[in-house]
């Protein structure tokens, strides 16, 4: 196999990573056929080594400007240039890369991060961005909505028992607080989608290196949030019932490939907590496990939204994982 640095394909414009549009998978799958032939790419399951890239929440809802929750960053167009340099780093990489793995924030209107969840005394939601404390759940400034109370089967006092226990066990687990977001990454809707460009270049992959990709579902669960792929924030509910269980694929396939390769959005939570909780299960597993681990800080963004700002937090966290011994790269760097 050509383990050298390929060129862009042609039909790669820049200037549409911000555009939504259908990818035209004939054309690209007789087009990848040919790449293959012409570079002399080999199919992944007989290569040699194996380089996993791990994609983060690359959807519409995320990564385009006029979307519900555009990662903008402090440039104000982070998403967008994350992925041009994140489409670029595939196609000049498609002959290393043998898997990668999509993971999808997918959710449904009554989650507790929705506006639905909770009332005030007066019946109003919060609106997008309001955060929600345990004090002020304790206090019924913040309430669950009782109305939803039939169809998770509870009480509306013991919804807001569990409001209150969520709460509280997010500040023990250092985690941030329960943030109420706009409606987002709905299932079945077009911010659910991957972004066209980077979908484009994933399904490229899998046919010029005859690997399948794989997409990780996410965040369905109504009673918990779920930034991390790995695992819910919380749990277990104040009886013990399972509200979200740990997903240990990732640990088993970083024990498997010669490097796990990170990018996505956005860089202040999801992969954050994503990396964070896969760190957690390296120091459990083998710490050395951590150097094969590679970060593509150009290729994703954090957070910020009026009156929030995630960026020290993201920067601070990739600062902890370089200290575990991970990898903090660019896009532009040769990979070995």
């Amino acid at each position: 196999m050509d383990m050298t640095i390929l060129p862009i394909p042609s039909f790669f414009e820049s200037n549409r990573v911000s555009q939504i549009w259908k990818v035209d998978y004939a054309a690209r799958a007789d087009q990848a056929r040919d790449w293959a032939h012409q570079h002399n790419l080999e199919p992944a399951p007989v290569s040699k080594g194996r380089i996993s890239l791990l994609l983060v929440d690359v959807q519409n809802t995320f990564c385009m400007p006029e979307f519900e929750l555009f990662v903008g960053g402090r440039s104000g167009r982070g998403a967008v240039e994350d992925n041009v340099r994140l489409c670029e780093f595939i196609y000049r990489n498609l002959g290393k890369i043998t898997d990668i793995t999509a993971t999808m924030d997918t959710h449904l209107s009554q989650q507790i991060f929705h506006p639905l969840f909770f009332v005030d005394k007066d019946g109003n939601h919060p609106a997008p961005y309001t955060v929600i404390q345990a004090e002020e759940l304790h206090r019924e400034k913040w309430k669950f909505n009782p109305a939803l109370a039939p169809r998770y089967k509870v009480t509306p006092e013991y919804g807001q028992k569990m409001m209150i226990h969520y709460a509280e066990h997010l500040r023990k687990r250092g985690k941030y607080a329960l943030t109420i977001w706009p409606y987002h990454a709905m299932l079945g809707g077009i911010g659910h989608a991957l972004v066209p460009a980077v979908e484009e270049a994933i399904f490229f992959h899998s046919i010029a290196r005859l690997s399948q990709p794989k997409f990780e579902i996410k965040g369905d669960h109504p009673m918990t949030e779920h930034y991390s792929v790995i695992g819910p924030d919380v749990t277990r509910g104040p009886k013990g019932e399972v509200l979200g269980k740990h997903n240990d694929s990732f640990i088993k396939e970083l024990e498997q490939v010669d490097a796990l390769i990170i990018a996505g959005q956005a860089k202040s939570h999801c992969v954050a907590w994503t990396i964070s909780d896969l760190l957690d299960d390296i120091r459990v597993t083998d710490p050395s496990l951590a150097k094969k681990v590679y970060l593509l800080e150009d290729c994703t963004s954090p957070v910020v939204v009026p009156g929030a700002d995630f960026t020290d937090q993201a920067d601070d966290a990739f600062d902890a994982f370089a200290q575990a011994g991970m990898n903090v790269i660019k896009s532009t760097d040769i990979l070995e």
